[in-house]
């Protein structure tokens, strides 16, 4: 199945039809932006993406795994990650917002793809191995999923996804559902 506008389309409408996460999601996705460039929201929103990265597996990330990520991120005292992510809503760059993010305890190149995902839906995606490889398949990227990826892999990644939504006439959320969505056929 090609990357065409009308697969992405279609996927994507099939994500939110099949998916359990999507109502909660797609709250995030509308809310979280103007919360997070408002510096009006708390520990439970902050959490919550934290979470939402390694339950939207469903169970494939081993529970005492997922349980020690969220942990590690627990320990961050709440103004280090408020002034974290006032600097990725102030900061241009995506490698300068996935360093300050990274600087948490508990966050790595993933997890702060999380948080660029909800900070910025527009311009930003999420990085895990399942999207990874249907760029992959897809002939949109040429090395399989590094585990985790480095912030320059990321930006690779970044880079390639915008450049298909751009093409695709769509927006990163989209593309991401349809690709999530592609990686299960």
């Amino acid at each position: 199945m090609a990357l065409t506008r009308s697969t992405v389309t279609t996927k994507a409408d099939e994500y939110r039809e099949r998916e359990p996460l999507y109502a909660v999601e797609q709250e995030g996705i509308e809310t979280l932006p103007a919360a997070f460039e408002a510096g009006e929201f708390g520990w439970r929103d902050v959490e919550w993406v934290v979470q939402w990265y390694y339950r939207r597996f469903l169970g494939s990330v081993p529970n005492a795994e997922r349980r020690e990520r969220e942990e590690r991120f627990g320990r961050n005292d709440f103004e280090d990650v408020r002034d974290a992510l006032d600097d990725v809503t102030s900061a241009i760059d995506p490698a300068d917002r996935i360093d300050r993010l990274t600087a948490l305890d508990g966050v790595d190149v993933p997890i702060a793809s999380a948080f660029l995902l909800f900070a910025d839906p527009d311009a930003c995606i999420v990085v895990g191995e399942r999207e990874w490889t249907v760029l992959r398949d897809h002939g949109r990227l040429t090395d399989p999923y590094p585990d985790p990826p480095s912030v320059s892999e990321y930006w690779t990644y970044l880079e390639t996804c915008r450049s298909l939504a751009e093409r695709l006439d769509c927006d990163m959320w989209t593309l991401y559902r349809a690709c999530w969505r592609l990686w299960k056929n």
